[in-house]
């Protein structure tokens, strides 16, 4: 196994343990709702510490149910590693490009 794969390998597997170690380990059990989120967080001790407290603004658009919002979040996941990846695959391609273009100068024979 290569150097690269090896590290894609720890990689993957650290990013499974973040993600299944919570749902294992029981965190979040006390609560009503164990993964709602950091906005949801924030509202409820802010309403905990001023309950009289009127927000500045409010939102542009309130998706009328949950599930709407949890796919509006995924796509926009979805658009964001689609950036990411075109970025980087553009990048590796550019450079094998040059690898290429390189190794092309140094096999053609000079005329004079």
């Amino acid at each position: 196994m290569s150097r690269n794969a090896k590290i894609n390998a720890l990689l993957l597997l650290a990013v499974a343990a973040l993600a299944v170690l919570p749902l294992v380990l029981g965190l979040g059990d006390h609560k009503e709702e164990p993964f709602a989120g950091a906005d949801a967080e924030a509202e409820t001790a802010i309403t905990e510490i001023e309950p009289d407290y009127e927000p500045w603004f409010s939102p542009l658009y309130e998706p009328p149910s949950g599930e709407i919002e949890s796919a509006l979040f995924a796509v926009q996941a979805a658009l964001g590693a689609g950036v990411l990846a075109y970025y980087f695959g553009l990048r590796r391609g550019r450079r094998q490009g040059e690898e290429r273009t390189a190794a092309a100068l140094r096999d053609t024979p000079e005329s004079d």
